[in-house]
């Protein structure tokens, strides 16, 4: 038995024809940038100012699609663009992505807290969905002390309930203020000009893309052959839920990679689009990889919360109970979701 990685590394923009040239990467710049101008004006139209707002979110929501695949493509085609404008542009689109994303961040991680403190204190809702990676063989989470539970989630609850909804309303105001800064401005500016006009080299009209949409798949395939699959396959990580018990309240130790992964998957998935001029949808394994790495980061970042929350000063003996299960649900969460991007990674396994 042979691992078969990702895709073979020849051409993905089709099978007849020569291969993208940096032509096809100023077109998709091009591209990008028009629908941050067009989300920008969506969301300026509808005046941003309503924390729950479909519109204002929806457009927030296509601005950092737009940007996140800016400042994919300057990362992995930077051989291809002026060195200067494109380095000193990628940290404003970091900035830019992170600040616009944290209220919703907050918004989920709330949402899947209470969720799990519904679920493991029996109060289940009618329409919840499935725990992450539940079926044959899937990690599983010892049963809590229901009645101990119980007592301590309704405290529990309130209690992140407060703290992640004020910090969504500080990110709100965060983004709010900064979409109305000259920082905001200037990265606006920068990318109303490559609505028209991308700084390629002198050479790189004429470049195969190719190779270097290769790179960043061989840097994926590197950074996964890394992780320990062999312990994710196994339905219960006993070394992992000892980590993530610890009152340290650090990142957890075996998160990082994982993290990294889901990173390098998006870098290989928009190096795909700019290949096919994202006119092909992306691939089921690629896309089923993508979300399980999604729920471990949503996951980790949840248990991360309800720790910060058991260490609240002065709770009650029975919101700290509760906040414990909720943290350690949330890991075998994690848990359930390095285990099914295990299983869809080694449905890559072919026999040779």
């Amino acid at each position: 038995m042979a691992q078969q990685h990702l895709e073979p590394t020849e051409p993905v923009s089709g099978h007849l024809g020569p291969s993208p040239t940096g032509e096809a990467l100023a077109g998709y710049l091009r591209s990008q940038a028009t629908e941050f101008l067009r989300a920008l004006r969506q969301h300026r139209e509808s005046g941003g100012t309503a924390a729950g707002a479909e519109d204002p979110v929806d457009a927030a929501r296509a601005l950092r699609r737009s940007v996140r695949r800016i400042s994919a493509s300057l990362h992995t085609f930077r051989p291809l663009l002026d060195p200067d404008w494109s380095e000193s542009l990628r940290p404003e689109l970091a900035w830019l992505s992170g600040t616009l994303g944290m209220e919703h961040a907050y918004e989920s991680r709330l949402e899947r807290l209470l969720l799990a403190l519904h679920r493991l204190s029996g109060a289940v809702f009618p329409a919840q969905p499935a725990p992450v990676g539940s079926g044959p063989g899937a990690p599983t989470a010892p049963s809590p002390d229901r009645g101990n539970l119980t007592v301590g989630a309704a405290k529990a609850g309130a209690l992140l309930d407060r703290q992640l909804t004020l910090a969504r309303t500080r990110a709100h105001s965060t983004a709010l203020q900064a979409l109305g800064s000259s920082r905001f401005h200037a990265v606006a500016d920068s990318i109303a000009v490559l609505a028209s006009e991308v700084p390629l080299t002198r050479t790189a009209a004429g470049t195969d893309l190719q190779p270097l949409a290769t790179a960043a798949q061989e840097r994926l395939e590197d950074a996964v052959s890394a992780l320990p699959l062999v312990t994710a396959g196994s339905p219960y990580n006993a070394e992992a839920l000892i980590h993530g018990l610890s009152p340290d309240p650090s990142p957890h130790p075996q998160d990082a990679p994982w993290h990294q992964v889901r990173l390098l998957l998006r870098l290989h998935r928009y190096a795909r689009e700019v290949l096919t001029g994202g006119n092909h949808p992306v691939e089921v394994r690629l896309l089923t990889a993508g979300q399980a790495l999604d729920r471990h980061r949503d996951a980790s970042e949840a248990a991360a919360a309800a720790a910060a929350a058991a260490r609240t000063p002065r709770i009650a003996p029975a919101t700290a109970y509760a906040l414990g299960v909720l943290h350690a649900d949330q890991r075998h969460e994690v848990e359930a979701a390095r285990f099914g991007f295990q299983q869809c990674w080694q449905k890559q396994t072919v026999s040779t």
